[in-house]
Order: C-alpha cells, then structure tokens, then sequence
C-alpha cells in the first residue's frame, strides 16, 4: 500500500475497537516499509503477531487478548480483511450472549430479578445500538484528528462498559442467581471491553514501542483560557445546526418551538408525552418543545431515537416534571427515573425535574441521562436518594440547583457541573447523606463526576441536625470511582473527613479523587481522610479537569448559547 494512503476503518464491535488499532498501525508499518513481494507469509504474520503482542501487552486480559486476536486474524495482511473478521467474531458473541440470556427466566416469586432481565436487555441493546452508530461518526476519519477518533472511542467502549455493569446492577436484592447467570454470560464481552479501553489509552506507547512514525502526533494541550485554543466563531460540529445556537440564551417569547404543551390546552398537547412522538425519526435539527408553566404528573422518556430534542420551560420552579416511583415500591433503581435521557444533543432550560418518593422510598431517580452532548442550563433536580443519575457519555451541567441525601449524583458520566448548588436534606434518622457516587468501573475509563466553581450546602432542615447526620463529599460506589471537586464553596454541612467508605477499604486504593482550589468553612483539607486514592492535584493536572480540555466543551456547549467556562474560573 503506498505511504500515507488511509483506509476509513468503521468501527462496529468491542474486539473490532482492539483490531482498528492494530490495523492503523499495521497499514502505516507496511505502507513506509521495503518489504520485497517474495517476502512470503512468515513476515505477514509476523507483523500481524508483532501488532497483536504489542496492543495486548498492556491489557488486563492478556491471554484473552491475544488468543481471539491471533485466532480471528490469521496471517492476512489486508486491513479490510482483518476488520471483517473482527466484525464477524465479536458481532456473533455478542448476539449469542444476548440470544442465551433470552433462554433466562426469573422464578415467579423474584420479580426484581425478572425486572432485572429487562433491563439488562435493554441496556446491552444500547451498547450494541451504540457501538454500530459510532461507524457513522467516524466515516470520514483520517490521520490528522486522530486524537478526537481516540476519544470518542474511549466514550463509546467505556459506554459499553457501564451499560454492562447496569445490567448487572439491575439484579440489586434480587434472591435468584440469575444475576449471576447473566454476570458470567457476559464475562468475555467485559474482558474485551477492558482489554480495548487499556489499548485505547496506551496507544502512543504501543506506536513508540513499534517505532511507526507518522501515526501520531504529540497531542496539543489546550490552554482553555487563550482564546487562540478554542474553536473560531462559527465554526461548529457537524452534527450541530446554526438553529442551535443560543436557545439557553433567547427568552421563552422569542424562540419559534416546534410544540407547545401546557395544561391549560392553550398548546397543542397537555401531556409532553404527547409532543415527543411528534419528534421526527432521525432528527437532525433542534426539535423544541416548549413547556408552559405548571406541574406535569408524567414520566417522560426521550428515547435514542429522539435526538436534539429542546425542553424550554418557564422557569426552574415554574415548570416542573415529577413522579413518586421508587425502589422501596419493587422497583429496580434505574426504572425509577421521572424523567430519562436517551437521545444524543439533548438540551434543557428553566425545567425543574423531580421525584417526590422520599428520604422512605430508598432509591427514587428524578432524572437519568445517558445521551451524549446533554446541556442543561438553569434546571433543577430535586429528590432524596439517587437523585440525578448520570449514567454515562458527555453532559454538562449550568446554573442548576441538585438537592438530595444519599449518592444524590451518581453514575460514570463524563460530567462536569459548573457554578451549580448542590443542597443536602434532611435524610431518614440513622442515615448519612454523601453528595456523590461515582461509578467508574475500568482503570483508563473516561467517566468522572467533576464540581466546578460549584455551592455544597445544607437546606434549611438539615443544617441543625448536621453534627449529628454527617454529609459527606462522596464515596466510591465503584472500584475506580473519580471524582473531582474545583475553585468550589463548601460550607460546614461537610464533614472534616471530606470523603466517606462504600463498604469497609473497597476502592480506597483505587479511586480518584481530588479537592483543588475550594474555599468556605468545610473546605479544610488537614483532617481529610488519608486513603491511597485521595490524590493532590498540582495547577496543569487540575486544568486537565475543566471543560476544554476534559471534554472540549467548546466544540458542542458554546454553540449552545449556556453560559460557559472552558478553563478555571475567577473566583473571589
């Protein structure tokens, strides 16, 4: 193949993510190489074992790694072959797992565990649906944006990932083992999910270590405060029109919505429910609902093929969406949401979503986000415990208000909530109240919980009872749970310890997290408590936290017209 020429490589499996690697190392290596034609088979698949060994030597799975690597390429050189039989290979198990766990009954007398079933079909039905659709988004890559390609591969493998541990979450106080069942039928698409983010992010290292050069350039880092760094104006995304801009900004009045509801039947519909199937199959501009003043008893679920959907409300505390499920009710924490997020470019103002179960109703979701790109701006999102579930992909979070108990924001999202309130309730007696939850599962996943410039503090009938009910910054839900909190104010309703445990010394080795730059009387770092994984960020590390360079914000917030901080905020 001649030097530089690139194969567009569609990226359509977990195993097919490993070998799209491999592939672009393996077409450059060969492109600027001298090989002579009677080389002969012993050097293909010699390069091809070379490439393998080298993707898979970091992997946590190295066995699994090389062994369906090695089977599921031969000895062919040819990158459209390999990634065929890539396709073929994980399409396959991935089907067989989801065709044997139809096989799976719950007992009748379990039925968290038969909720449980539905969920996890669900949820891998998203990770397939997610990682088919990525070929789409990378269609026209090439080598010069190869940093972006590697990132948005991560969001989609580590989004493969947490839907993976939905599932198994979904079996929560169910007394069958079909949990368990469904655990160790997805155990090999787990390793390959793991073994691809691990070569995802050591991708450099594998480059260097097979001395290809050309593949990859240094990385720019941004300096999110220079104005040069960031996107011109405008210049957008593809995937966001000019109609998209400044819908956080544009007063209710002004903005021309697709759909009106309102209760009083001065709009079209009375039930949002009702606008949303009017949102155009494969949409590709903002579809606008606006949502008049007043309370609306629904549960509304924008599904993933409702993309670009516009909730506009009349106010945070004027339109408000609220529902009472709950898990004390029989069910399963993630069907409890009020409202839930599928779609990608999902955008919400001045709505107030909310679950109204109570501190007595255990787990009780008012909002679940899974959609990439989500923008919310002046929203608020009451509840008690598991309030806000972020589950995973980009969303950010502005001038919101959060208030609840237990885990109230929880999930392994890329998310990052910036100059929000965070306000803790009263809970139940007996019961301590922890801000966050982190749920990142994989050492090199993307997902982190991130406060910014943010407001910790107590409402009115929890403050007396502080000393007494400790409130806690958060706790490790899972093994490599990674939470930030930035240039924040923390009031007293924040224990001295900072951070509290999960269950005993579980993830204290191997959690992230970091306080940087807080202020207010409960931002006092010398009686933290001294686990392995709290980590002191030095000034760049810290930077690496704020939107432009975690996410790059402005390539898909700033069209959006929400107020937005790329890099550290001025804070007094």
């Amino acid at each position: 193949m001649a030097k530089g020429k690139v194969v567009p490589i569609a990226i359509g499996s977990l195993l097919g993510v490993a070998l799209v690697v491999g592939v672009f190392v393996t077409v450059r290596h060969s492109g600027s190489s001298d090989s002579k034609s009677g080389d002969g088979d012993a050097d293909k698949l010699s390069t091809s074992n070379k490439a393998i060994d080298s993707l898979c030597q970091p992997t946590s799975y190295r066995e699994t790694c090389v062994s369906s690597l090695t089977s599921a390429a031969g000895n062919t050189s040819d990158p459209k072959e390999l990634v065929k039989v890539a396709f073929k290979l994980a399409k396959q198990e991935i089907a067989s797992a989801l065709h044997k766990s139809a096989t799976f009954k719950a007992a009748e007398n379990d039925p968290r565990a038969k909720q449980g079933l539905e969920i996890c079909r669900e949820v891998i039905e998203y990770a397939v649906h997610d990682l088919e659709s990525s070929t789409e988004s990378v269609a026209n890559f090439n080598f010069s944006n190869l940093d972006d390609f590697l990132e948005d591969l991560k969001v989609w493998v580590g989004g493969a990932a947490t839907y993976q541990e939905v599932c198994f979450d979904a079996f929560e106080n169910a007394t069958s083992d079909t949990g368990l069942k469904m655990r160790e039928l997805f155990n090999a698409s787990h390793q390959l999910t793991s073994n691809a983010l691990t070569m995802i992010s050591e991708v450099k290292s594998i480059v260097s270590t097979l001395n290809v050069e050309g593949l990859i350039s240094g990385r720019r880092l941004l300096q999110a405060n220079s104005a040069a760094a960031l996107p011109q104006a405008g210049q957008l995304p593809a995937w966001i029109s000019d109609q998209k801009r400044n819908l956080m900004q544009m007063p209710a009045s002004s903005i021309k919505p697709d759909v009106v509801v309102s209760l009083d039947g001065k709009g079209q519909f009375k039930t949002i429910h009702e606008a949303l199937a009017l949102v155009p199959k494969k949409n590709s501009k903002p579809f606008i609902i606006y949502i008049k003043a007043g309370v609306y008893h629904e549960h509304v679920t924008v599904d993933k093929k409702m993309t670009d959907v516009v909730f506009i409300g009349d106010g945070a505390t004027k339109t408000k969406i609220t529902g009472n499920k709950s898990f004390k009710d029989g069910i399963q924490t993630f069907k409890t949401a009020t409202v839930a997020i599928m779609g990608e470019g999902f955008m919400a103002r001045g709505i107030g979503f909310e679950n109204t179960a109570g501190p007595e109703g255990h787990q009780a979701v008012a909002i679940r986000v899974v959609g990439d790109y989500s923008v919310f701006y002046d929203c608020q999102f009451d509840g008690y415990q598991d309030t806000l579930y972020a589950v995973r992909s980009r969303q950010f979070y502005r001038d919101c208000t959060i208030s609840g108990t237990i885990d109230f924001i929880f999930g392994d999202a890329q998310v990052i909530f910036q100059n929000c309130k965070m306000v803790i309730r009263k809970p139940l007696d007996n019961q301590q109240c922890m801000v966050t939850a982190q749920g990142r599962t994989e050492k090199m996943g993307p997902g982190a919980i991130i406060l910014q410039n943010c407001t910790v503090t107590a409402d009115p009938a929890y403050y007396p009872v502080r000393m007494q009910t400790k409130a806690y910054l958060g706790r490790p839900w899972k093994q490599y749970s990674r939470t930030i909190v930035m240039q924040s104010f923390i009031d007293d309703a924040i224990a001295v310890e900072g951070w509290t445990e999960w269950a005993g010394t579980f993830g204290l080795d191997t959690l992230f997290y970091a306080e940087y730059g807080n202020r207010g009387p409960g931002a006092a770092q010398s009686k933290r408590v001294k686990w392995p994984g709290i980590k002191k960020l030095s000034p760049q590390q810290a930077q690496g936290f704020t939107p432009e360079l975690f996410f790059k914000g402005s390539q898909w917030i700033t069209p959006t017209g929400a107020p937005y901080s790329a890099g550290m905020i001025k804070t007094t």
